[in-house]
């Protein structure tokens, strides 16, 4: 039988109401006492390193999750993590980055309502969790939520209120879980039979910038100075504005010059970016050089480029690190056009 170490943090899956609305005040000894059905596949020690509504998650408590992973690895055969769906995306993809070549799986968790509630997604998850946590063929940093085993890279929730709030964005699901079963799709054992590698730092000095028609670029020369990198989400396939008025141009070269990190990223949900489509990104990144982030997620772009910059400063590092393939977070670096 598998021994499982459940982390609680907090979120939705752990809150009691209040005069104040939900407010995680369960503790992971009472979040278990839900699931006793586990008993029969596992043995489960739990945990509380927080707890905490998902919207106060920061990268410091990313790397205290990590570490924990990293003190107790040896000694369980996986680990479920309980967390808030609000940024549970961008803890997956932070997690992804800061625990590598896992041949254990890591699980992310949670729910849409508080576990004592009668109508609940909460215990199917949590079981779900367990069960995958224990099944031998599962590795690595996964989300587990509404049946999907989805990859910590491609998670992305969808839905604010229903059951079926994540979905896997231009990548397949790893797994589904139902019916007490688990039916892969995909394999996704580490590439490499070695030990685990674990990261303990992260620069959260990275800022997203949602391009809308009418942005002032000057916005971005003003908080320079505050931040290392620069995710430009744009629009489509990609494109930087230019212009008498609204010209980013100017501003990039800026950023540049000054030892900035820039990526280029889309709104767009699937299929990403390819910015030498049209001349308004080709220009650009003839011009400067800029990165862009293909088909990864936001949650993975801005959480990758936190834990490259935690690693290194020298900007060819930074470049090779970004497009390097890290746990499924990229698969495309370019894209073929048919004439």
């Amino acid at each position: 039988m598998k021994k499982i170490l459940f982390i609680a943090t907090g979120g939705t899956i752990a809150c009691k109401t209040t005069e104040n609305g939900l407010t995680p005040l369960m503790s992971s000894e009472e979040l278990l006492s839900y699931v006793p059905a586990a008993k029969n596949f596992c043995t489960v020690d739990a945990i509380q390193i927080m707890n905490i509504d998902s919207t106060n998650m920061h990268p410091d408590y990313w790397v205290e999750m990590a570490k924990k992973v990293e003190e107790e690895y040896a000694h369980y055969d996986g680990f479920v993590i309980a967390h808030g769906t609000d940024t549970m995306a961008y803890t997956a993809a932070a997690l992804s980055y800061l625990i590598q070549n896992s041949g254990k799986p890591v699980v992310i968790t949670g729910s849409q309502r508080p576990i004592e509630m009668d109508v609940t997604d909460a215990k199917t998850n949590l079981l779900d969790s367990l069960r995958y946590a224990s099944w031998s063929k599962a590795s690595g940093v996964n989300v587990v939520f509404g049946g999907k085993v989805i990859a910590g890279t491609r998670a992305r929730k969808m839905n604010t209120k229903s059951f079926d709030a994540f979905e896997s964005i231009n990548f397949p699901n790893i797994a589904a879980i139902q019916d007490k079963g688990i039916v892969q799709y995909i394999q996704n054992r580490p590439v490499h039979t070695s030990e685990p590698v674990f990261y303990h730092t992260m620069n959260p000095r990275v800022f997203a910038f949602k391009l809308i028609p009418g942005m002032d670029p000057k916005v971005l020369t003003m908080i320079e100075d505050q931040y290392d990198a620069f995710v430009l989400e744009s629009y489509g396939v990609g494109g930087i504005p230019e212009g008498e008025k609204y010209d980013f141009h100017s501003v990039l070269e800026s950023l540049i010059e000054h030892g900035k990190t820039v990526v280029l990223s889309t709104q767009a949900i699937y299929e990403g970016s390819d910015i030498t489509v049209y001349r308004s990104g080709h220009v650009a990144k003839a011009e400067f050089g800029i990165m862009e982030s293909y088909d990864m997620t936001m949650e993975a772009t801005v959480t990758k480029l936190m834990w490259i910059l935690g690693q290194t400063k020298n900007p060819a590092e930074i470049r090779r690190l970004f497009n390097t393939t890290i746990a499924s977070d990229m698969l495309s670096q370019e894209w073929e056009w048919e004439e």
